[in-house]
């Protein structure tokens, strides 16, 4: 497996600016998530993430939407792992009426880039 998606709905209570925002910090530990089931998928470790070296904020994400993250593996070194990541929001609510409605077509909210480490085992580990 080469991909994880996970999907979430994002509960009013994390929207907590103007226009019922959420905030950038929001997709990246859901990045951090399925970037761990990725590395455990793949290495069979959850691994260590060790940074990003690109993130683009293209949409806005708001409270009552139902989000996908996806995590995909781009390049394997020896303890590294190159991972590129999309959150996409698939519905969208309709104000806080408790409607909302699924995208046509999902929109790419945020894109980014990061990099994975596998921890050199140990001699005589298990």
């Amino acid at each position: 497996m080469s991909t994880a998606i996970h999907r979430r709905y994002v509960a009013f209570s994390d929207a907590h600016y103007a226009g019922n925002l959420v905030d950038g910090a929001f997709a990246l530990k859901l990045f951090g998530d399925v970037g761990t089931d990725l590395s455990i998928a793949i290495d069979g470790h959850e691994g260590l993430f060790a940074g990003y070296s690109s993130v683009e904020f293209l949409a806005p994400v708001r409270g009552g939407d139902v989000v996908e993250a996806e995590a995909r593996l781009v390049k394997k070194g020896n303890r590294s792992r190159t991972v590129d990541f999309e959150l996409r929001v698939v519905c969208r609510a309709a104000g806080e009426s408790g409607r909302s409605r699924v995208l046509d077509s999902p929109l790419l909210a945020v894109r980014a880039r990061g990099t994975a480490v596998i921890p050199h085992e140990e001699k005589g580990s298990s």
